[in-house]
């Protein structure tokens, strides 16, 4: 696999990253040039809208579905817009055909979007069983294995990757077990697209959520839900958005209120969508599609070496993993880096600190000098 030009990159769609060091894009990503550009081209338009039509905002809307689909190989019927995450992951609590009785599983130490929409659903009578993490801090997958051969476990909910340590699930064996006992499996990729190819055809989950600040480079305000096509048929949204009917593309009829239900995922839109974020995610995807995401998974897992190799030799403690269940993220222990975060401020580096660790999130077009600066500015306040 040939690496691309991450110089090329860096000069085209990232030229501010000469003047700062941004390892963060497991928070919010920036928004690259050419995303930059249409979205600003579009809002100049926006203030004379004799400039936009209908036709080229749906068309913005039907764009940022096809790209979506194509990022995790989905049909494009199966995808509906969504303006973040936590939109999806609610729809999807709602939408599961739950009884009383019934439990959600859901790991320790998840991020919050991925707990309360399961923790609401006590009003239904259906229980959300939170799983002990690890020693090391990582879901228990074999738990989870374990669990959903108890016919009251309807469903799983999980992130692909675990937002304070970057821990990459096995979606692989946990969708196989999902499918062997009959468990709905709802994914969390907020933090894996992007950076970790996902192919739904290779791994069926039921539904999945992602917002598009953060990996994907988008921005805030865009994203999308994946439903698998055999499901949508059967779920129905708690909320009536007005062009998730049929007939509702004629707007010289508006008035006729007869039509059913999409038969797509289009049914679990509500609109107005923000146009303007949209738009953004279909030029940040294109650049990703660009890059490959395969390529962007090495790229990554080359220059965060010196970093690693560092927390190794000093003693660290690696709250990350390593291996196949290893990210882009590399998290550090912050109990003997007193004023870690500080220290990179100064020296013009944007990190973060979560659940005790410094997270250090690269993407596609940092380079190896710059972990390696990481690497200088820690060193010193090492004890």
């Amino acid at each position: 696999m040939s690496p691309y030009d991450v110089a090329s990159l860096r000069r085209t769609e990232f030229p501010w990253s000469e003047r700062h060091i941004f390892l963060n894009h497991a928070s919010t990503g920036p928004l690259p040039e050419r995303t930059r550009g249409a979205v600003a081209d579009f809002i100049e338009r926006r203030t004379s809208m004799v400039r936009i039509g209908d036709d080229e905002l749906q068309g913005i809307l039907a764009g940022a579905r096809a790209r979506a689909a194509r990022l995790i190989n989905a049909d494009l019927e199966e995808i509906a817009l969504a303006t973040n995450t936590s939109f999806g992951l609610n729809l999807a609590a709602r939408m599961l055909p739950f009884a009383p009785g019934d439990t959600v599983l859901v790991s320790d130490r998840e991020f919050p979007a991925n707990v309360f929409p399961w923790r609401q659903l006590g009003d239904r009578g259906v229980a959300m069983e939170l799983l002990p993490v690890t020693p090391e801090g990582w879901p228990d997958e074999a738990a989870m294995l374990a669990r959903m051969e108890d016919r009251t476990v309807r469903a799983l909910a999980v992130s692909h990757v675990q937002f304070h340590n970057g821990y990459q699930v096995d979606l692989e064996g946990l969708s196989r077990a999902a499918r062997a006992t009959g468990t709905y499996l709802i994914v969390d990729a907020i933090q894996g697209l992007g950076q970790i190819p996902f192919d739904v055809r290779r791994t069926p989950v039921d539904i999945l959520s992602s917002g598009g600040q953060k990996w994907l480079l988008s921005p805030w305000g865009s994203g999308f839900l994946y439903v698998r096509r055999e499901l949508i048929g059967e779920l129905v949204s708690p909320f009536g958005g007005w062009s998730a009917f049929q007939g509702t593309e004629n707007f010289t009829t508006l008035c006729d209120y007869g039509g059913a239900l999409r038969p797509d995922a289009r049914r679990y839109e509500l609109v107005t969508l923000p146009f303007q974020d949209l738009l953004g995610l279909s030029r940040s995807l294109d650049l990703l599609d660009e890059l490959g995401i395969d390529r962007i998974r090495s790229h990554l897992a080359a220059i965060g070496r010196p970093l690693l190799n560092w927390a190794r030799e000093r003693g660290h403690r690696l709250a990350s993993p390593e291996g196949a269940r290893a990210s882009g993220m590399i998290c550090v222990g912050a109990e003997r880096l007193p004023g870690a975060i500080e220290a990179l401020k100064r020296a013009g580096v944007t990190a973060s600190l979560r659940e005790g660790a410094l997270r250090f999130a690269p993407h596609c077009y940092n380079t190896i000098a710059e972990i390696e600066r990481i690497v200088e500015v820690l060193d010193p306040i090492s004890c």
